[in-house]
């Protein structure tokens, strides 16, 4: 049985750190996904290799164990596996099982992974004919695939109301619930829909949520901001001003004499609290309070009695 060097495999030193040993796997996963090699053997063998290798030095407490086997490996396969050890009687005593008997008896069919997977890790955790868990020494673990990463686009609209997506993850149709205000950078975790193994447990699906820029709101945390055109004389005597809301269109109370670039809030007229149902934002709208850029004879004498008159107001 040949020895499996797992670092090498994913081409890092035994003093990496668990997200080095992480980022190595995903660089490697994503290159030698079958998906992404249709067809290629060797592509398909390597990638199976890289998540055997993650398998055990993705996980600190089975990564130590590997450590633990190290230049004992050999005795330990020395031992035979279709002999009987009492509890504590492995090589050196530091290597112990409590099974008898032909050990495809023990492991059942193949995992998946290789043989030396097998011998020192067990193929699963399922259930042996004679009712051990697989593996030996307390080394058996249920195999998890990885997790896998994607990102989904909604409108700010889409943010505001909720949605729903249907997205292929693996050739499997998934409908993805998103909460009423979703923010950009959210994550949504799917459990179960990540990377599969043979015989073992499927990794997790976690999808980034991008909220796209939109040319009206500008958000900030659960308040939106926006900026309507205000004609000049709606500013100089007051009136009503239409606001599109992301809830619907509202009729706003303009005050007399209203300055250039004033802002109103609107309370509660803003994104809904992420997962506080009930709760809202608030709206703020800036006004820009539009001058006519052509003006007849008649509208130019109007506009100079009406200063004339004003200046005579604040003399």
């Amino acid at each position: 049985m040949e020895y499996k060097d797992y670092y090498k495999t994913l081409g890092v030193g035994k003093q990496a750190s668990q997200d080095e040993i992480k980022k190595a796997y995903r660089k490697l996963a994503v290159k030698y996904h079958p998906d992404k090699n249709k067809g290629d053997k060797s592509a398909e063998e390597r990638f199976k290799e890289v998540s055997e290798a993650y398998e055990v030095l993705g996980n600190p407490e089975k990564r130590k164990q590997y450590d633990m086997l190290g230049a004992n490996w050999k005795q330990y396969q020395n031992a035979g596996f279709n002999k009987s050890h009492s509890a504590g009687g492995g090589p050196g005593g530091a290597y112990s099982y409590g099974f008898q008997g032909d050990p495809s008896d023990f492991f059942g069919e193949a995992s998946g992974f290789s043989d030396f997977f097998a011998s020192f890790f067990g193929g699963g955790s399922r259930k042996s004919k004679s009712g051990f868990d697989q593996g030996f020494g307390g080394f058996g673990f249920e195999p998890a695939g990885a997790d896998l990463e994607g990102e989904l686009s909604i409108s700010i609209q889409e943010a505001y109301n909720g949605t729903e997506r249907i997205i292929d993850a693996g050739g499997e149709k998934i409908k993805v619930k998103i909460k009423p205000s979703a923010y950009d950078g959210l994550k949504l975790r799917i459990k179960g829909k990540g990377q599969k193994v043979p015989g073992g447990q499927a990794g997790d699906l976690f999808l980034r949520i991008n909220v796209l820029p939109n040319n009206i709101y500008e958000r900030k945390g659960n308040d939106l901001y926006m900026e309507i055109p205000l004609d000049l004389f709606t500013a100089f005597l007051g009136g009503k001003q239409e606001v599109i809301s992301l809830s619907g269109h509202l009729m706003v109370n303009i005050p007399e004499g209203t300055q250039n670039g004033k802002q109103l809030r609107l309370k509660g007229k803003g994104m809904p609290v992420y997962g506080n149902p009930g709760k809202y934002g608030d709206l703020y709208v800036k006004l820009n309070v539009q001058l006519p850029a052509k003006l007849s004879p008649e509208q130019k004498e109007l506009i100079h009695k009406l200063k004339i008159s004003m200046q005579e107001q604040y003399a």
